[in-house]
């Protein structure tokens, strides 16, 4: 399985066939690697509203025929534009032909571009024998843990960039909470009050033996097999 970085939270997961697009941010992104004119897409899945997360979902959507997975509240918005929706809500896992994927909490806010407002999630998404777990724009707390005790953590997806979200240095304590045996950093260097140092995360979390630290510029891609 491919999980390609395509800048601030966005990334595809591809296996044989099948690709899930997570938080598609892609017009207006000036780091993002693919066009939301050209990237494939089977499924959307979203971790909240905001618009650097929210991103392209429609025009994807609509141009690929893909369905999204979305908190209630934000999956009913994204409905009225004629799009399949899956309207999940906290602890609600969506079951899929390639695999399923859960939103949880996480600590953050929410508001779509037309003003709905609730809170934000992350996603812990199961595909081609592999359980991802996407934080989304999450603060540092407790609740991070809890995934992990339903099924091992394979792979995080975790900011860094501080400002928003929680910095690298509570990133650290947030692998070490995870417990994934790999951690890819993001939600980092795309606008001023993000830039951080990728790989001085890396070193911490690789020093304190948490997990391995794949650091992805935008369109790279790790690859689990």
């Amino acid at each position: 399985m491919e999980i390609k970085f395509l800048g601030q939270s966005c990334f595809l997961l591809t296996d044989g066939d099948v690709n899930v697009l997570i938080d598609p941010f892609l017009t207006g992104n000036p780091k993002g690697a693919a066009s939301a004119d050209e990237v494939p897409a089977d499924a959307i899945l979203l971790t909240h509203g905001h618009q650097d997360h929210f991103g392209d979902t429609i025009e994807i959507a609509k141009r690929t025929g893909a369905s999204v997975q979305a908190i209630t509240e934000i999956a009913g918005e994204i409905g009225e534009e004629g799009v399949t929706v899956i309207d999940t809500n906290f602890g609600g896992t969506a079951e899929y032909p390639w695999g399923s994927a859960r939103i949880v909490p996480a600590f953050h806010t929410s508001t779509t571009p037309k003003g709905t407002v609730t809170p934000a999630g992350g996603l812990v998404i199961e595909i081609g024998g592999v359980r991802i777990y996407h934080l989304g724009d999450t603060a540092l707390f407790s609740d991070l843990a809890l995934p992990g005790k339903r099924g091992k953590i394979d792979i995080a997806l975790v900011p860094i960039g501080g400002h928003y979200t929680m910095d690298r240095f509570d990133a650290v304590v947030a692998a070490e909470l995870v417990g994934a045996d790999v951690v890819i950093p993001c939600h980092y260097d795309t606008f001023p009050p993000i830039e951080t140092d990728a790989q001085a995360f890396k070193a911490d979390v690789e020093g304190a033996g948490f997990a391995q630290v794949v650091v992805l510029a935008p369109g790279e891609s790790h690859h689990t097999r």
